[in-house]
């Protein structure tokens, strides 16, 4: 005879515990988190210069920022860096304004062909 398992649902009577579900998701979340990769003084140099040359010709620019230990894709046109804050505001495609500290960029990617 075949033991007959039923899988997740044998867990059902357990989503009473409100605080156990969301202590299980945290420990997900923190299984996927990454280190921040480690830039030098040269890629620093370089992601400002293709902001700069993003920024003069306006063309669109790929920002991969680094926060809390996931990466995420910003994608839009620079509308201004400022130095003071060490920040770079962009307008996103679909509108929106952000700004992203330049500390947490780790990728910067111009979208041009003659670049």
């Amino acid at each position: 005879m075949a033991i007959r398992d039923r899988g997740k649902i044998k867990w059902a009577p357990a989503s009473f515990l409100p605080e156990l579900r969301s202590m299980m998701r945290e420990a997900e979340q923190d299984e996927l988190r990454q280190k921040k990769p480690q830039i030098d003084s040269y890629e620093i140099e370089e992601f400002d210069r293709k902001i700069c040359y993003a920024m003069e010709f306006n063309f669109p620019v790929l920002l991969k920022r680094w926060t809390e230990g996931f990466t995420y894709e910003e994608k839009g046109r620079v509308h201004y860096v400022d130095t003071i804050r060490n920040e770079v505001r962009m307008v996103t495609d679909d509108g929106a304004a952000v700004r992203i500290p330049m500390a947490d960029i780790v990728e910067v990617e111009v979208i041009d062909k003659s670049f």
